[in-house]
């Protein structure tokens, strides 16, 4: 099909980014543009004006401050790939984006358009969740950092409110804790039949910290708090992650669509969380 019509802009700032969100009425941002354009072929997605941010130099790079490493919203997911500073001091990130479609899609798509849209299918909201990242935030009133934890409100519903747009995500150092994104797909290039984030940190053969968040199992991406809790303090044996896997099912509530039905989908589901946790726990064993 083809898109309805609609106006086109490309501001230079930040600023004039917000203003002709804010001014014009039923706009969207256009960062890579893999979810939205596809919307608007099938008119799912209308938007009177898109307000292409590709011309903003500020929205991208990549830099290290403190113990936080800072990514431009448009930076793309080839650019994370290409990045030591991201495989050094979070390298989940890196295995996350090999994951992502194919090469020549990593190559326009955006981290912050791939986090910023509210798709439960896409990879990174839920390594954001795990890794307890941050969203700067820029809006007609003023600028504001929103918790990943808190960003997502349902399926392509965020906080974000009417003039805003995320100008960069902020995420910890973690080359000290061991990880793993554990994703299955139909096919290469496809969104997440069910996909699993895991960041732990192991001391004396226990686990004392751990996160776990889950990709596609639900309207947003979740974090899977109770099934992290039932694995602190312990040695990570079988009947451990059994019970974090359990814990896990418990709050998945995928769509029943072409990927499958939700009770099968649940299935892999732990069992993606299982071969996340595993795999993570060879690296901190390492």
């Amino acid at each position: 099909m083809i898109s309805g019509s609609f106006n086109y802009h490309r501001p230079k700032s930040g600023s004039e980014a917000v203003k002709l969100l804010r001014n014009a009425k039923g706009s969207r941002a256009l960062a890579g543009g893999h979810s939205l354009l596809p919307m608007m072929k099938l008119r799912v997605a209308e938007p009177s004006a898109l307000i292409d941010l590709g011309g903003i130099a500020s929205l991208r790079g990549i830099k290290k401050v403190g113990a936080k490493i800072v990514i431009g919203a448009m930076t793309t997911q080839h650019d994370v790939l290409a990045s030591a500073l991201i495989s050094k001091n979070c390298p989940i990130l890196h295995e996350a984006a090999q994951q992502i479609a194919d090469p020549q899609i990593r190559y326009v798509g955006t981290l912050g358009g791939n986090v910023a849209n509210g798709d439960p299918g896409n990879d990174m909201p839920a390594v954001m969740l795990a890794l307890d990242a941050t969203f700067h935030v820029a809006g007609p009133a003023k600028s504001r950092k929103v918790k990943a934890r808190a960003f997502y409100k349902g399926t392509y519903e965020t906080v974000l409110k009417t003039g805003e747009i995320v100008t960069a995500i902020e995420v910890p150092v973690t080359s000290k804790q061991a990880y793993a994104y554990e994703k299955l797909k139909r096919k290469v290039g496809d969104y997440a039949t069910a996909a699993a984030a895991v960041v732990l940190t192991m001391k004396a053969g226990k686990i004392i910290s751990c996160s776990i968040a889950l990709t596609n199992l639900g309207p947003t991406p979740l974090l899977a708090e109770a099934a992290a809790k039932a694995l602190i303090g312990r040695t990570p044996d079988e009947e451990a992650i059994s019970q974090a896997v359990a814990e896990a099912r418990r709050i998945m509530d995928p769509a029943n669509d072409t990927r499958g039905t939700p009770e099968y989908r649940v299935s892999v589901g732990g069992t993606f969380v299982a071969r996340a946790l595993k795999r993570a726990i060879a690296r901190a064993g390492a």
